[in-house]
């Protein structure tokens, strides 16, 4: 097994500046990522479904700080932070998003169904809840190889009332599997309030019955996930088996592009963005603790400004697939 390449994060509650100014670049990142995503969907040049992730940055940020070389991660159809997260680069993504053979799939997946092996993306998956059989799944091979690796399954809080969820519990504490659960609780899951659709509103409890612990973290704050996410995956990792994180999170535009959500009055986002916003809150720890001041943020912004306009130009000046592309990746080799 080959040895992680990566710095192990400081004690459980602190930070140094590399880690800070890292997070912060990380989930802005994101952020002028998704904006720019929702830029050119405006324009058409992104069609079909396009969940963003404005606003959740802090969670697949602090989780990705918590994991090492080998860990898996595996999401829903909100996954364009996650695989930004992981390394992969800005313009494949972007390029997938525009259906773009530069794309991680070819430009045959878009939004939802973007996938790579090499870097330990499992997708990206339309069908609700589906990603999270999937997850232990590859938990089981992780435990049968013994390679000491861990499966990140996210879901949302709307996933979390499917009835492959809680199969999916069952087997991996039976099995005691390495992975973790990580509900990213954006309150609304498609349009409907948590407290209207779920009658234990509680979710990191959702595993008590198969004796899985579970633990409610601010999901917009990166060093708590991080903490959490360190916890769990140690835990995973010694052969203790499953565990949920419910991360409180929050989500600032609708369920897709094409969502208006009506369904939240606008001062209830704007007390989110001007309260607990997860980027605004890694800058204030950077400005209080002298590790950056105005002038370096804004240059790491616009570093990051330029990374996704390029992005935006590679995915438009690639080509489409070849209708040819419309018969590869059908079966797998050697299947026939």
């Amino acid at each position: 097994m080959a040895k992680s390449t990566q710095k192990k994060p400081t004690a459980p509650g602190k930070t140094n500046k590399a880690e800070m100014l890292e997070y912060y670049r990380q989930m802005l990142l994101i952020r002028r990522f998704e904006e720019k995503a929702g830029q050119l969907y405006g324009m058409g040049l992104i069609a079909g479904f396009c969940h963003l992730y404005i606003g959740q940055e802090a969670v697949v940020t602090g989780m990705k700080a918590a994991i090492r070389d080998g860990d898996q991660m595996i999401t829903g159809y909100r996954d364009h932070g996650h695989m930004l997260a992981l390394g992969m680069e800005a313009t494949g993504v972007m390029a997938e998003l525009t259906g773009r053979v530069g794309g991680y799939s070819r430009g045959k997946g878009g939004s939802m169904h973007m996938f790579s092996v090499e870097n330990n993306f499992y997708g990206g998956h339309g069908i609700v809840g589906a990603q999270v059989p999937l997850g232990t799944g590859l938990a089981f091979a992780d435990k049968y190889k013994g390679d000491d690796s861990v499966s990140l399954t996210f879901f949302g809080d709307g996933a979390a009332n499917q009835g492959q969820v809680y199969e999916s519990f069952n087997m991996a504490k039976l099995w005691d599997l390495p992975v973790v659960f990580v509900i990213e609780n954006n309150q609304y899951a498609m349009g409907t309030s948590i407290e209207r659709s779920s009658s234990e509103t509680h979710l990191y409890k959702r595993g008590a019955s198969f004796g899985i612990p579970g633990e409610e973290v601010d999901g917009m704050d990166v060093l708590a996930v991080r903490d959490a996410g360190l916890r769990a995956v140690k835990r995973a990792r010694a052969g203790k088996g499953p565990m949920i994180l419910e991360m409180k999170t929050y989500r600032y535009r609708g369920h897709s592009m094409s969502d208006p959500a009506k369904y939240r009055t606008r001062e209830e986002v704007n007390e989110v963005r001007q309260h607990h916003d997860p980027i605004d809150h890694a800058k204030a720890r950077l400005l209080d603790e002298g590790w950056a001041d105005e002038a370096a943020l804004k240059s790491i912004d616009k570093e990051v400004r330029a990374i996704v306009a390029d992005a935006a130009d590679f995915a438009q000046g690639s080509p489409e697939p070849d209708a040819s592309e419309l018969l590869t990746d059908i079966l797998a080799p050697g299947s026939v």
